[in-house]
């Protein structure tokens, strides 16, 4: 389970140092290979284990390639999917498109999400969670009723 905001800084090659925390779960699950995509709702990356991205790309398989949306969230997600391995010292090498989609060019903030990694841009990170907070101290939203049960 991957859970916790880390920030890191990007290498010179675009490499990110996985937390040492996340190493070795990665290297048992998956033996580090893992699958970075673009997040379909917000300008930064997702990261998935291999087996979490596998699961994913089931559910994207089943969708139409006719259907215009459903289409589009395939070739958004699996068109930018790159396969990235974690090497000896725990970097994964982020591809230049992804990085420039994502904004990303020194610090960044690695965010866990139980099953996979969130990657942001730090500035941007801090300007999306500023705005979640306005949003959730305002109840700006109708809460869903699973939300209902977590909001404390």
């Amino acid at each position: 389970m991957f859970r916790g905001a880390n920030t890191i800084n990007l290498d010179a090659k675009g490499r990110l140092a996985i937390p040492t925390k996340y190493r070795q779960p990665l290297l048992d699950d998956c033996t580090g290979q893992l699958v970075c995509t673009v997040d379909l709702h917000h300008d930064c990356l997702l990261l998935y284990p291999l087996p979490e991205w596998e699961e994913l790309e089931l559910k994207l398989s089943k969708l139409s390639n006719t259907h215009p949306a459903e289409r589009r969230v395939k070739r958004l997600l699996l068109g930018h999917a790159a396969e990235v391995d974690m090497d000896k010292s725990g970097r994964v090498l982020v591809p230049p498109v992804l990085r420039t989609y994502a904004g990303l060019d020194k610090e960044i903030i690695l965010m866990g999400q139980l099953t996979n990694f969130e990657i942001w841009d730090a500035a941007l990170w801090r300007s999306q969670v500023q705005e979640d907070m306005e949003i959730e101290r305002g109840r700006e939203f109708e809460p869903t009723e699973r939300l209902q049960d977590l909001i404390l």
